[in-house]
């Protein structure tokens, strides 16, 4: 598989979509552009976050922001608040279980649900 193939047809930021699995975890890719992932938390699944290209500010509830670069990589655990936005295209992999919601319980209009992430 060609990472980058996937990611050519991701055609909205914020909007992961499934590439692959192992057991009972995604692994997605993404695109984010902006400031509209709200804050939210995933009560019971960290995630975690690999920079493939660009860079992307992380804000962590309890820590200062940081700034992610290519080749960068963290993970989130469960029931932290988070958010994440780039003033650039940022490409991104997730990996995370695949019960975790996209916005945790918040809901907001760039929210995805399961089903469009696997389409």
């Amino acid at each position: 598989m060609n990472i980058q193939e996937h990611l050519a047809k991701v055609s909205q930021y914020f909007s992961p979509k499934v590439i692959g699995e192992v057991n009972d975890v995604y692994v997605k890719v993404a695109k984010i552009k902006g400031e509209d992932i709200p804050w939210h938390n995933h009560a019971n699944e960290d995630e975690a976050f690999f920079i493939l290209d660009g860079e992307l500010l992380f804000e962590e509830e309890g820590r200062d922001p940081f700034m992610m670069k290519k080749g960068d990589f963290y993970v989130v655990k469960k029931a932290v608040n988070h958010r994440v936005s780039s003033a650039k295209e940022c490409q991104i992999m997730l990996i995370e279980n695949k019960s975790t919601a996209h916005t945790g319980e918040v809901d907001a209009p760039i929210t995805k649900s399961i089903q469009d992430q696997l389409d």
